[in-house]
């Protein structure tokens, strides 16, 4: 339901004045008149929902990874129904997401900008620090010094910083009486000079292909546009290495079947070999370790053809399984495997209370540190999934977003937090605390938890890369 609340934008109406009213295409309708076939994976598609300064569906922004003339890209597109394209903080953070995401697997870059530019109010959010709007211009150079082509479609109005994204590419295409860009639009110039001019003068698609000559191509329609993108993009000279097409098999179990195996009170009961059955190609899996330190499960297997080392939590994760979690990582990283993670974390164990239980709780978290120098220096993709819960330090272990995995998603009955809200029995209490004012504030705090811990918080916050059914999971 949300996802399909989501596609519709900014709503009925204004898609109506969009598309009619200003004779322009939806943004959904842009990238399908680009990608070669419907194999789009949209990233983070609920960031944006039930913000603090309200919602902003989607971010305001569409980014993706879909083929356009056969090459592997990244897209982002603002979406001007919702905001008029204006970048709120979290649009700004999906936009350098998706140039992460470029960079890291050095995929072509297309920008479909309709943007108004940042949203002034909250421009403390947006505009000084290092990881603010600015961020992505800095981004654009990084990655043309990497030749990482990049290519851009004015689509509508382009203001402020909306217009230099668009100039720093290494192609642009504007569109007759749709495309304009302009640093400051004509009520500015009003305000400013007192001159009249209009939007068209001041930096249409003529303007800027014949004068200032921001645009390399000039195109009559938005159609005629994204042929022509295409076109550039087949003279880029740009082929990432070859897909080598694998025949493989389908699990022995319905995919359908995760929908009734997904956790969903995150105490790691449930045999994860359950899950794994519906994941990997002819539900084969070559266990390594496999009667050490059990709750963890490590093993190597296939998905969609694609050899993978799989590290996934069957429970607390113990010093034994800290210790095999490391020995199996580093055995993926110098073998050049691709780690997958099924994160479903147990509930943080209570404190220690006498000298051996301190020495055993000691020795973990040296094996656990341990895993976790492993997971942060493996040289090879890592794609992370959260199946259940994903709770504390375990979450670190079985890297999650501060451990940078190229992929994090996660199943809607995912949870994220510091400590599980239904396993927070007691608040610390002072000799003269009140005790029904302990037990108001003990369930203040389990709600607050409660609310943020959720997959669709997260999700809005662009923690992860999007919520997934679990039956689409091999898909992803």
């Amino acid at each position: 339901e949300l996802l399909d609340s989501v596609s519709k934008g900014g709503g009925e109406n204004a898609v109506l004045r969009h598309t009619q009213r200003n004779k322009k295409l939806f943004v959904r309708e842009r990238l399908k008149l680009l990608l070669d076939d419907e194999a789009f994976l949209e990233l983070s598609p609920l960031a944006g929902l039930n913000m603090p300064y309200g919602d902003v569906p989607a971010a305001g922004c569409l980014t993706g990874i879909g083929k356009i003339c056969g090459v592997w890209s990244v897209f982002v597109a603002n979406d001007a129904t919702v905001k008029g394209g204006s970048l709120y903080p979290v649009g700004v953070k999906k936009q350098l997401r998706a140039q992460e995401i470029a960079m890291q697997n050095r995929l072509l870059v297309v920008y479909l900008v309709d943007s108004g530019g940042a949203f002034l109010p909250l421009q403390s959010e947006l505009f000084p620090d290092k990881l603010h709007g600015g961020r992505a211009f800095y981004n654009e150079a990084i990655m043309s010094a990497m030749r990482i082509p990049q290519v851009a479609v004015v689509c509508g109005s382009c203001i402020a910083g909306g217009a230099y994204l668009p100039t720093m590419a290494e192609e642009v295409v504007m569109t007759d009486k749709i495309s304009t860009l302009f640093l400051g639009g004509p009520p500015l110039v009003k305000a400013a000079t007192g001159e009249d001019v209009s939007a068209e003068d001041l930096g249409g698609a003529k303007l800027h292909c014949q004068v200032s000559g921001c645009s390399d191509h000039f195109a009559a329609s938005e159609k005629e546009a994204f042929e022509c993108i295409r076109n550039v993009i087949s003279t880029l000279n740009y082929e990432p290495v070859p897909e080598q097409l694998v025949e493989h098999d389908g699990p022995l179990y319905s995919s359908e079947e995760l929908l009734g195996l997904a956790p969903q009170d995150y105490c790691c009961t449930l045999p994860v070999k359950l899950i794994l059955s519906r994941l990997l190609d002819g539900s084969r899996f070559q266990e390594f370790k496999a009667s050490y330190g059990t709750t963890l499960v490590t093993g190597f297997g296939h998905v969609e053809g694609h050899l993978v080392g799989v590290v996934a939590n069957n429970g607390e994760l113990s010093h034994d399984a800290c210790l095999k979690g490391s020995h199996f990582v580093q055995l993926c990283s110098q073998r050049s495997i691709p780690l997958l993670f099924l994160q479903n974390t147990a509930p943080q164990t209570p404190e220690p209370r006498d000298i051996p239980q301190a020495e055993a709780h000691s020795n973990r978290l040296k094996a656990q540190a341990s895993m976790m120098a492993a997971v942060a220096c493996a040289a090879v993709p890592k794609i992370t999934i959260g199946i259940g819960g994903c709770f504390g330090s375990e979450s670190y272990l079985m890297c999650g977003r501060s451990f940078s995995p190229n992929f994090l998603f996660l199943w809607p009955n995912a949870r994220v937090a510091l400590v599980d809200p239904r396993h927070l029995s007691t608040v610390p209490q002072a000799e003269d605390s009140d005790s029904a004012g302990d037990e108001a504030e003990l369930k203040q705090l389990k709600e607050k938890l409660e609310e943020e811990s959720s997959a669709f918080y997260s999700s809005a916050r662009l923690w992860d890369d999007g919520v997934i059914l679990p039956q689409n999971t091999r898909k992803v």
